[in-house]
């Protein structure tokens, strides 16, 4: 990969490896979001989904989730621009919007455990699906 690819490659150029550095690890993409069914606005929950090893903050079967999952979304080169739910902090939705990455990012300091001592991941704080109950009770009041 060439140095800082990041910032001088647009995201539709990216090979699969570049698209896949780009994610922070952060896990944030894995929670549970309820849509309120008037407004349409999206809240956040505590409740990752049953793939997720939270105490790493990655997908415990990437490559075949959606076999287990198959509502998690493939973000893509396509999507990315119109997918409204995506942390604040994702890579992929800071870049389509030409925005930096964080200097927390793994990309930008060289260090992987960044983004979980920036308090920038779900590590510690999230309940699985399969535990979790009614996932209105698990509304968090913490932007993603």
């Amino acid at each position: 990969m060439s140095a800082r690819f990041w910032e001088d490659t647009p995201l539709e150029k990216l090979d699969r490896g570049q698209w896949e550095a780009l994610c922070d690890g952060c896990g944030k993409c894995c929670l549970h979001k309820l849509e309120d069914e008037e407004t349409g606005e999206m809240f956040p929950t505590n409740v990752s989904c049953r793939l997720l090893d939270r105490a790493t903050a990655q997908c415990s079967d990437y490559r075949h989730r959606h076999a287990y999952v198959s509502e998690c979304v493939r973000l893509n080169r396509d999507n990315v621009y119109t997918i409204d739910w995506l942390p604040s902090t994702c890579a992929y939705g800071l870049r389509a919007a030409g925005k930096p990455l964080p200097g927390w990012h793994y990309l930008v300091c060289g260090d992987r455990d960044a983004v979980h001592r920036a308090g920038e991941s779900v590590r510690g704080w999230t309940i699985s699906e399969d535990d979790a109950g009614d996932f209105e009770n698990h509304l968090i009041d913490r932007e993603l």
